[in-house]
């Protein structure tokens, strides 16, 4: 067999390989798989060509090492990998840092910065990011691609795997989802909830796999497999509610349908991140979130844990990749009769290497949440002492282990079963770690090979880069649209008819509020600034919230407080002024539950959504979309009510104004 020179692979190595048709697979040998011959795509690292098949020559040394060979196990070629690694590039692929844009924070990006990627990838060993900005499609691929490219010069060839948090929902919060960007608009996870179909659900997260492998994403920090049994809780709307017995199918379809199978994530699919471990959705202290010093305490009572972690027995039942421990500490809990120590989960060897390594036997990455070794300063622990919210050097979820010092804190949350810190920078502590014998080598090379493996079965050291044309046309499409618009309206749950409405399009007039005159004439009714001489009027509300924590970080953007409109509210007594004198429809965004109870008998129709457009909303008032979902979560009656409820129980709220899968019919 002629093989072509190292310089003219490198020449023509840009291109994506695929073998011809009819090509051989030679006999199985010892250690090896029978697999077809992947797409292999590559810029600056050589080709290798035998037996037939074509290789990525990632150490650049002209021989095929085993890590190299794409017919051997995941196992063993991380096995090898690891072996060929120093401490330093072992510290480096178990740290996945954030890569800021090129960007302002909060405007859009184009690309990423360049000294930041050079820094990381050079003289950290990074080969994991997590990527937080809102891009277009086109520039989430080159952006991709300038990654993998400059990763394509380290020693040993890892590619980069690109993690990201949800783009295809509704709500937008730091840290918690990212704007949409291009992809398709489906509602939140808890619309998921409400419509309660796990085959909707998988082939939602089928055309997530497509759009993220499309842009270079192989990562999901998702799904989040909380039970929302605290409904003051600021991280409701990502869940599918309350109800284990609705949400652990939901979860286990979106993981399969991610990752591609039901064995496991496959050489196309998207690894999994099921969390957060175990219980964070009973936030106590009326509901505060663990992000912030004053939540960091969750009230989960051991007698409820089986009921919590019953969405992440469904996860492990199709084998998901990754698991990310929550933030909070769970002050008296016990675990099989071991009390839980009063540090984070991330930090907690009885959570981790007890209950989900040895228990449930999850042998996948354990991933930790952002921030968990970084130092907990003044405005971390106090807020700004201004009326300006800190700034991302407060960040630290470092919680029961402020005290220690970052070589201790890296140690204690690997040491409990933590292979990876997420949002960690720095690969020093972990060094120093290990050079003061707080970390074994053993359970670093533990940590390093579950990495591996999972990259490995992504398929990323074959095919690395994207294709930015096929990002474009891809993500985005008409019918994915369509669907999601189908979802949105589904998702609706519709409290009350009381009056029958006579919405025509080009006969019925309509006065908004809260809503775009736009989608109301694209749907063909005229639109009246004057009540007076309108038909019908039709109102957009969100559920209420408070602020009460302005002067810390993620306290100054999350929805905390009360779930009441307040006594004076003005759009309740619009709706009520409205609905004396004419039709009124007045639909919800329920971030949170709401207490409805001034709202209730007061109009036409009440309906709530969970993440929906005003044009979705006309499709479902003039019949064009089915609006068929069920409450995920009980709505209460009065926030006294609210208070006397377990933080740690679903639906136990006393004489809820609508109980948990409450829905009328229209």
């Amino acid at each position: 067999m002629m093989h072509r020179p190292l310089w003219l692979i490198a020449r023509l190595s840009f291109l994506p390989f695929t073998p011809l048709a009819g090509t051989e697979t030679p006999a199985r040998s010892a250690g090896f798989e029978a697999r077809q011959q992947p797409v292999i795509t590559t810029r600056a690292i050589p080709l290798l060509h035998l037996d037939c098949k074509t290789f990525r020559d990632l150490n650049r040394n002209r021989h095929l090492d085993p890590y190299e060979d794409w017919r051997r196990s995941s196992q063993d070629r991380a096995l090898d990998l690891t072996r060929r690694m120093t401490v330093a590039e072992k510290a480096g692929i178990m740290i996945l840092p954030v890569l800021v844009g090129n960007a302002p924070f909060g405007k859009r990006a184009t690309g990423y910065d360049a000294a930041s990627l050079q820094d990381l990838v050079r003289t950290k060993h990074a080969s994991a990011f997590s990527l937080m900005g809102e891009m277009t499609v086109s520039d989430l691929a080159k952006g991709a691609n300038t990654i993998q490219a400059e990763i394509e010069n380290t020693r040993l060839g890892i590619p980069a795997l690109l993690a990201t948090d949800p783009r295809h929902g509704y709500q937008k919060t730091f840290a918690m989802s990212v704007g949409n960007g291009g992809f398709s608009q489906w509602p939140d996870p808890t619309g998921f909830g409400a419509i309660g179909d796990p085959a909707l659900v998988r082939s939602f997260a089928e055309l997530v796999r497509r759009d993220y492998r499309a842009v270079g994403f192989g990562l999901a920090l998702s799904p989040q497999a909380d039970l929302a049994t605290e409904p003051r809780w600021p991280r409701v709307s990502g869940t599918f509610g309350e109800d284990s017995a609705t949400v652990a199918p939901l979860v286990a379809a979106y993981v399969e349908g991610l990752q591609g199978s039901a064995s496991g994530v496959i050489a196309d699919g998207i690894a999994a991140t099921v969390k957060h471990w175990v219980g964070y959705g009973a936030a106590a202290n009326h509901g505060l979130d663990s992000h912030n010093f004053y939540g960091r305490f969750a009230a989960l009572q051991s007698q409820d844990l089986a009921n919590h972690l019953k969405p992440f027995e469904a996860a492990f039942k199709v084998n998901v990749s990754s698991v990310m421990p929550a933030y909070s500490i769970f002050r008296g809990l016990s675990v099989g009769g071991k009390p839980v120590e009063p540090v984070g989960a991330g930090f907690s060897r009885v959570l981790i290497d007890n209950l989900l390594r040895k228990k449930y036997g999850f042998n996948g990455v354990v991933l930790s949440d952002w921030g968990i070794s970084a130092d907990c300063i003044e405005s971390c622990r106090n807020g700004s002492a201004s009326t300006k919210s800190p700034g991302f050097e407060s960040i630290s979820m470092a919680w029961g282990v402020q005290n220690l010092t970052r070589p201790q804190r890296f140690a204690k949350s690997i040491n409990a079963g933590v292979d990876q810190l997420g949002g960690e920078p720095d690969t020093l502590p972990l060094i120093a770690a290990v050079r003061y014998g707080l970390i074994s080598q053993k359970r670093l090379d533990a940590a390093v090979i579950r990495i591996l493996i999972q990259r490995f079965d992504l398929g990323l050291f074959e095919n690395p880069f994207v294709d930015v044309g096929l990002a474009q046309s891809q993500v985005g499409r008409t019918a994915d649209i369509a669907a999601g618009r189908a979802a949105q309206a589904k998702a609706m749950v519709i409290l009350e008819v009381r009056d029958k409405l006579h919405l025509i399009p080009g006969r019925t007039r309509l006065y908004l509020k809260g809503m775009d005159a736009a989608a109301a004439r694209a749907a063909g009714f005229e639109v009246a600034d004057d009540p007076a001489k309108a038909d019908v009027a039709v109102i957009r509300l969100s559920a209420p919230y408070q602020r009460l924590h302005p002067n810390y970080f993620f306290g100054s953007i999350q929805h905390e407080g009360s779930l009441a409109f307040p006594l004076d509210d003005k759009d309740i007594a619009d709706v009520r002024a409205l609905s004396a004198h004419m039709p009124t429809v007045v639909d919800i965004y329920l971030d949170r539950p709401a207490i409805l109870t001034p709202l209730k008998g007061s109009s036409a129709m009440l309906l709530v959504d969970f993440g929906a457009s005003d044009a979705v909303l006309f499709d479902v008032l003039t019949h064009r979309l089915e609006a068929v979902g069920r409450l995920p979560f009980e709505l209460p009656r009065s926030m006294k009510a609210v208070d006397a409820q377990d933080p740690s129980k679903p639906a136990d709220s006393k004489d809820p104004l609508y109980p948990l899968h409450y829905s009328a019919s229209y």
